[in-house]
């Protein structure tokens, strides 16, 4: 990409200043770009798009074969409708095999790049190279200003930034959320959308780790490493994918899942083995000599039936037991019930569940409903994928959409 010319005092004037060069960003810039129109891509990192780098364990799950709008989190759960349909999974598939990259689909719809990480980070800045783009890197910004031309009806923004000023008719926030803040994550697209009056929901971290009470996790602490298969509820929402235990709690992709949609108070249910029906089990084997820690590693792993009889009463054989007790060791099984005292937080998080009020935004350009000129893309907006390849999913369709209207 070409660079930009600093040291100036004057401002250079293009039509599109964004800032954020992660995967919505770019995505907007490619299409404002090939609509002729004149963009400079400004970010504070040095090394560009770290978040795609470090996805999918370096392969970048790229996105979800199955999006829709029910796989998105939102206080305005209908605002992702108009950007998800107008840009598809199929659309960026479309983009891979014009650089001749090959994907795979794992679980659940979920497609990764063959070629890895740094593949897909090449093709989007051959994207922009093609489509005029002028990029800016290790470019922090220090000051927003907005003046409305005498005689025009439109803003004109100006950046002050450590490496010369510009100024464009429109500004683009692709900045992000909080979560992994080792890899540059900041609350600049907050403290833009405080500047211009724009509201903000309730933040969160999201696809994150849960963690319990030492005291009360000291059991399930030697747990640490065995995962089981299992379906995790909070509220009506449920996922059932595997359960990973921690030292500090749990996670896996069944609790990252849920995380995003559990609050702090809130009870998790857990059904430890969702394929079968433990009474009608216990009751056909009423007559078993097997002690009950025993009888449960046909369906869970020895280390886990050993410490969860430990937790839930003494360990006879199976005909020792009443048959209601067992109907109450088989609803435990169903109905594990669990209250986390935290998360890991940030630092651990996937993404940030909420941002951008999207009540202040056009869900057809991404543009802010009071301040014209004015986009807001991909994490830094209320709109959060779940596990699966469905955040960048949404980062390229609100990219598409905002680099449509620019």
């Amino acid at each position: 990409m070409k660079a930009v010319p600093t040291g100036t005092s004057k401002p250079i004037a293009v039509d599109v200043l964004i800032v954020g060069a992660g995967a919505s960003g770019m995505m907007c810039a490619i299409e404002a770009g090939k609509r002729g129109r004149s963009v400079v891509l400004i970010d504070h990192a040095h090394k560009l798009a770290e978040k795609i780098r470090i996805s999918g364990g370096g392969r970048c799950n790229f996105t979800n074969l199955n999006t829709k709008p029910t796989n998105f989190l939102s206080q305005n759960p209908h605002f992702c409708h108009s950007a998800l349909a107008r840009y598809t999974p199929q659309h960026f598939i479309s983009l891979l095999q014009k650089h001749g990259l090959s994907y795979s689909e794992k679980t659940l719809g979920q497609l990764f790049c063959d070629d890895g990480s740094e593949a897909i980070i090449k093709m989007l800045k051959e994207e922009c190279e093609a489509a005029g783009v002028k990029l800016l890197m290790s470019c922090d910004v220090s000051e927003i200003q907005s003046s409305q031309p005498e005689g025009q009806g439109e803003l004109k923004f100006k950046l002050i930034t450590n490496r010369g000023n510009f100024s464009a008719s429109s500004l683009v926030i692709a900045t992000g959320g909080l979560s992994i803040p080792k890899i540059g994550a900041t609350p600049f697209g907050y403290k833009v959308a405080e500047q211009f009056g724009i509201p903000i929901t309730k933040l969160h971290a999201g696809l994150v780790p849960l963690s319990f009470h030492p005291d009360e996790w000291v059991s399930y602490a030697e747990l640490a490493g065995i995962s089981v298969e299992a379906e995790v509820s909070c509220g009506k929402q449920t996922f059932r994918e595997n359960v990973l235990f921690t030292h500090r709690g749990l996670s896996g992709p069944a609790i990252l899942q849920i995380s995003s949609y559990w609050e702090l108070g809130k009870e998790l249910k857990i059904n430890l083995l969702p394929e079968y029906d433990m009474q009608q089990i216990f009751i056909a084997q009423r007559t078993s000599r097997l002690l009950l820690d025993n009888f449960l590693t046909q369906y869970l792993p020895k280390r886990f039936t050993d410490v969860w009889c430990r937790q839930f009463g003494e360990n006879k054989p199976l005909n020792q037991y009443s048959e209601k007790t067992l109907d109450i060791i088989a609803n435990q099984l169903h109905n594990w019930k669990i209250i986390p005292t935290g998360t890991l937080g940030y630092s651990k998080a996937e993404v940030t569940c909420g941002g951008i009020d999207t009540r202040a935004l056009s869900s057809k350009t991404m543009q802010a409903n009071e301040v014209a000129g004015l986009y807001f893309i991909g994490e830094v907006v209320d709109v959060t994928g779940q596990l699966g390849g469905y955040n960048f999913q949404w980062a390229w369709a609100s990219g598409y959409a905002a680099g449509q209207a620019v």
